[in-house]
């Protein structure tokens, strides 16, 4: 008797590439080709993995440092200037939440690079909240209004494409 979980016969019936896999079941994209994602979401990937990485991520490495030097966090202040003195007179703080943010950024971002939906959720988060919050963030917060805006823009072209607003997917009455 035949055992039909063998693994000689369980590699002659596995496909070899991902070309083999059924579209439908994958669910990609038109053009056909399966686990590719569309450049515009690649770029837009890059763009809040670099802002995680060099704007948010360089303020909770540099704290460590302030911290065993024994520095104030007034005389850190009077260097880095923000438009609220509540994040001014915080700045330990918020080196902590840059960390966060920027932890959280290149996550969103990784996972858009790996064709995942939550990586595309939490960047979409991401670049909402920062266009909110850039405004209390300034002057820094022009570079990441510049980062996290092209990011959803890129976002928004490959998401939606060229479709028009007024194709509806029901009949009207």
């Amino acid at each position: 008797m035949r055992n039909p979980f063998s693994r000689r016969r369980l590699m002659r019936e596995r496909p070899s590439a991902p070309e083999h896999r059924s579209i439908e079941k994958e669910g990609a994209s038109s053009a056909g080709v399966v686990g590719r994602i569309d450049a515009r979401f690649r770029v837009a990937a890059w763009l809040v993995i670099a802002q995680g990485v060099v704007m948010e991520m360089g303020a909770p490495l540099a704290l460590p440092v302030f911290l065993v030097t024994g520095l104030d966090q007034k005389d850190v202040g009077e260097h880095f200037r923000f438009a609220l003195p509540y994040l001014q007179n915080n700045l330990y703080l918020l080196m902590i939440m840059s960390g966060i943010f920027g932890s959280l950024r290149v996550l969103g971002g990784i996972g858009i690079l790996r064709d995942r939906l939550w990586g595309l959720g939490i960047t979409l988060v991401m670049c909402v909240v920062t266009l909110v919050l850039m405004v209390f963030m300034l002057p820094a917060g022009i570079a990441d209004g510049l980062l996290s805006g092209g990011a959803l823009v890129l976002i928004a072209f490959a998401w939606f494409g060229s479709r028009p607003i007024s194709a509806r997917a029901y009949a009207e009455p």
